[in-house]
């Protein structure tokens, strides 16, 4: 797997097509959820992509500290169906993570997770911090990430 990281405005428009709709693939149709996902945020983010050829294989974007969340944030990540159980997903996390402190410092990341990749997250060096919460109807656990 290929991995670049690109802010918005240097996306092509087939890239930005390929992650707009893997989102939708995942987040709306897969997981049989109505919400809006261009939510106007994607200009500030970092975008992250892994490529397997010439196939999105891995996504997901990056806020620096008070664009998304106080701290630096990861969202949206995604692998696509066809690509899961590769170690496709923590690659992406790993490199993503070590690009936050490459670029912004060491600095805490936190993250919206669903619930059921808890377990994931924890083991890439996420805390849970708080109770469960619906967001879009989906269970979530605030998850952070700091640098020891």
């Amino acid at each position: 797997m290929r991995i670049e990281i690109k802010s918005f405005d240097a996306l092509s428009p087939a890239e930005l097509y390929a992650l707009l709709r893997l989102r939708s693939e995942i987040f709306v149709v897969e997981q049989q959820c109505l919400y809006l996902d261009q939510d106007g945020k994607d200009a500030l983010a970092l975008h992250v992509l892994g490529w397997k050829g010439r196939e999105l294989c891995a996504y997901c974007r990056v806020f620096r500290p008070g664009d998304y969340f106080e701290e630096a944030s990861i969202g949206r990540v995604a692998v696509p169906t066809e690509f899961r159980g590769n170690g496709y997903g923590a690659r992406l996390m790993e490199f993503t993570l070590k690009a936050i402190s490459e670029e912004m410092g060491p600095c805490p990341i936190a993250i919206s997770a669903q619930a059921y990749l808890q377990r994931f997250y924890e083991e890439l060096g996420f805390k849970p911090e708080g109770e469960l919460y619906k967001e879009d109807g989906i269970p979530h656990l605030r998850m952070v990430f700091t640098a020891d």
